[in-house]
């Protein structure tokens, strides 16, 4: 892999490793949440690295900045569909999570067509942080769940959900502030 292609190809591992994520952590195979795990931690190491070669290199590539935040879009949002497949995140989440995600990813499509940049702001990198660290620890916990170590009365899917309103806080918060500071850099009327 070139120096200057490596972020690019990071983000685009991260979209491959998505619905290998998404085929092991549903599987039914005995330890199949701990693989989900693994790929999931794997993509999302993936996306701390690409974004730090990227700007410690210089090598900042339209692609990277379009196809970054699509690829984190698409990892998370498989793991919150996988999440309500096993009753372990609530679907309003997931709608609260896609209205931000579609809105902000529409907005940024303009400003960039209109050469205007918006800077993330520290909610929305919150969100992406809990997002991967709290979709991390539901698996885990699931693992430990089914081996039986955490109890039977264990109250995972209250937990996980628990964690995951959090991040739909986050998204609600991040998704305003976004909006705020498009509406004064866009030109809506173009």
């Amino acid at each position: 892999m070139s120096k200057a292609n490596l972020p690019n190809q990071l983000t685009i591992v991260r979209i491959i490793l998505t619905p290998v994520f998404l085929v092991l952590f549903l599987s039914g195979l005995e330890h199949h949440f701990l693989y989900g795990f693994v790929v999931f931690a794997i993509a999302s190491i993936t996306d701390f690295l690409d974004g730090k070669i990227a700007r410690k290199n210089n090598i900042v590539t339209v692609f990277g900045q379009l196809a970054d935040p699509v690829a984190d879009k698409i990892l998370t949002t498989v793991a919150l569909l996988a999440f309500m497949q096993l009753d372990l995140c609530n679907i309003w989440i997931i709608m609260i999570v896609l209205l931000r995600e579609f809105t902000i990813t529409s907005f940024r499509l303009v400003a960039t067509a209109q050469g205007v940049v918006i800077p993330a702001n520290i909610y929305g990198k919150l969100k992406t942080i809990s997002q991967m660290v709290f979709s991390l620890l539901i698996m885990l916990l699931a693992e430990l769940n089914e081996a039986g170590v955490l109890g039977e009365s264990f109250p995972l899917s209250a937990v996980s959900n628990g964690m995951l309103w959090v991040t739909a806080v986050l998204c609600l918060i991040s998704g305003v502030i976004y909006v705020k500071q498009s509406v004064k850099l866009i030109d809506f009327s173009k």
